[in-house]
């Protein structure tokens, strides 16, 4: 009998934990789980000091035996996300490309738009600038601006307009689906995002938060 009322009261706690985690949203995603953590490798910078002029990006990954994240350092906190280095292969590497040469250091958030997106990743800090070359776009049926921290590829109307410009979505955007490049998602550090100084709208404030650093992980799928 003392066992039966063991039995039963493991189980009715069971029963808890997982109306807790529904409560919660349910039980982790295979998103939630691709996060920072296990065993991950920095990779060294190739430049010591920022270079922001290439003629093409070199080939930096290997989408085959690696699982690629940035930790992007700004003035209002550290921003981790999961690189799409299968879905995305070209965007993710000439991201990681630039990022290795230091390329975003010291690079404003030029155009945040609350409840849209915070864009960056343009040296001259007008939304015309970018790495020297473009590439083109890399859309995936799977993948769109359906939650708040997808990463983007900023583009002018041409498809093949891709450079260093960036952006990271404040929620939905389903407007941008299948039009932009998505090729990274926030895991760590969202509200950093939502902390970054707005430069439109009513809550503009005139100084620009920039980032300080981007670093680059990778470790064995």
């Amino acid at each position: 009998m003392r066992i039966a009322l063991i039995v039963v009261a493991l189980l009715t706690l069971a029963g808890m934990a997982l109306f807790l985690l529904q409560g919660r949203g349910g039980l982790p995603s295979i998103a939630n789980e691709r996060s920072f953590g296990g065993n991950m490798e920095a990779l060294p910078y190739q430049s010591d000091q920022p270079v922001t002029r290439f003629a093409r990006a070199e080939q930096v990954i290997d989408p085959a035996k690696f699982d690629y994240f940035a930790e992007i350092e700004t003035t209002q906190g550290k921003i981790g996300i999961d690189l799409f280095e299968t879905e995305a292969p070209n965007t993710v590497n000439s991201f990681v490309f630039l990022a290795l040469n230091r390329y975003f250091e010291g690079i404003v958030f030029h155009r945040v738009i609350p409840g849209f997106v915070a864009q960056t990743g343009d040296p001259t800090g007008t939304g015309t600038g970018g790495p020297g070359y473009q590439f083109g776009l890399e859309v995936n049926p799977r993948l769109n601006f359906d939650k708040k921290g997808v990463l983007g590829m900023a583009r002018t109307m041409d498809p093949n307009s891709n450079g260093s410009q960036f952006f990271i979505t404040f929620g939905p955007t389903p407007n941008l689906n299948q039009q932009y490049t998505v090729f990274g998602q926030v895991v760590e550090g969202m509200g950093a995002v939502e902390s970054i100084a707005p430069t439109e709208g009513p809550q503009r404030r005139p100084d620009r938060d920039q980032i300080v650093s981007v670093k680059i992980f990778a470790r064995g799928k």
